[in-house]
C-alpha cells in the first residue's frame, strides 16, 4: 500500500450540489461531498460559529462540526457526504481522514455518534495514518457492524480481539467510545464495556496490517456500496 505524507496547507473545500436521504424516517438534507485528495483545509480550532475546538463540561475537543474541515478522504470521494451534521458513508471502499490540529494522539479517549442502516459494516480506526488508497495499514480498527454478514460485530479490536454479540441496534445512534491507555483499548457501547483488548509485550507490526499501539489518527471507514453508516459529534479528550 502506497503512503503518503500530506502538505500542511491545503486549499478550499468543493461544494456540491444537493441530495435527500431518510434517517429514522425524518427527511435530510445531503449538502457537501468531500473535495478531492490534496484540497481539503486543516481548519484552525474554535472558528466563529463552529463547534469545532469546543470542549465540552467532560473535557472533550469537538473535532466534527458538519464541515469538512479538519478532514480528508483518500480515494473515491463519491463514497461520503455530510448530511444533517453526520458523516454519510456509502459507497466503495473509502477512508475518511483526521488530519487537524490535534493529531497525532497516544493515550486518548474518542467519542462519536453512529448510525447503521440493516445490513451494513463500516469502522473506527485508532493510531492510524493517511495514505493514499486501500484499507489502512496503521493502527486497530474498531469494528462497526450489527447484522452485517461478517461476524465480527461492533465493539470488536477487527481480527485481534473481536466480540461476535450484538449490544447495539441498526437505525438507532449509539455511543462508540473508545479508551486508549497505555498497552490496553477499551471499547464501550452505550455506556457499557463490551471489549477490553491488552496487547501483549513485544507485538510487533503485522505485514498486511500493523494491529499494533503506538500513536497515529482517527479514520473512518466506507465499507461497501451495500452499507450505509453515519458517524456525527465526534469528540476526543487526551490523556
Amino acid at each position: 500500500m502506497k503512503k503518503t505524507t500530506m502538505p500542511l496547507f491545503l486549499a478550499a473545500v468543493v461544494m456540491a450540489g444537493c441530495a435527500t436521504v431518510k434517517v429514522e424516517k425524518e427527511e435530510v438534507t445531503v449538502n457537501t461531498v468531500p473535495a478531492a485528495k490534496g484540497s481539503a483545509p486543516v481548519a484552525a480550532l474554535g472558528a466563529p460559529g463552529s463547534r469545532l475546538g469546543k470542549v465540552d463540561s467532560e473535557g472533550f475537543t469537538v473535532i466534527f462540526d458538519g464541515t469538512w474541515d479538519g478532514w480528508l478522504v483518500n480515494e473515491r470521494p463519491d463514497s461520503w457526504k455530510i448530511a444533517d451534521g453526520a458523516l454519510r458513508a456509502s459507497g466503495e471502499r473509502s477512508h475518511c481522514f483526521y488530519i487537524g490540529a490535534l493529531a497525532p494522539f497516544k493515550d486518548f479517549e474518542l467519542k462519536l455518534d453512529i448510525l447503521t442502516e440493516p445490513g451494513s459494516n463500516g469502522g473506527v480506526y485508532i493510531h492510524t495514518k493517511y495514505q493514499d488508497s486501500g484499507w489502512p495499514w496503521g493502527g486497530y480498527e474498531t469494528q462497526v457492524n450489527q447484522t452485517q454478514g461478517d461476524w465480527r460485530k461492533s465493539g470488536s479490536v477487527y481480527a485481534v480481539q473481536d466480540v461476535k454479540e450484538i449490544h447495539v441496534k441498526d437505525q438507532q445512534w449509539y455511543t462508540h467510545h473508545v479508551v486508549v491507555k497505555g498497552d490496553t483499548v477499551r471499547i464501550y457501547l452505550d455506556g457499557k464495556l463490551v471489549n477490553e483488548f491488552k496487547e501483549e509485550a513485544g507485538r510487533k507490526p503485522g505485514k498486511d496490517f500493523e494491529r499494533k499501539l503506538n500513536q497515529g489518527t482517527i479514520a473512518f471507514q466506507a465499507h461497501d456500496p451495500k452499507s450505509v453508516v453515519y458517524y456525527k459529534n465526534v469528540r476526543v479528550k487526551k490523556l
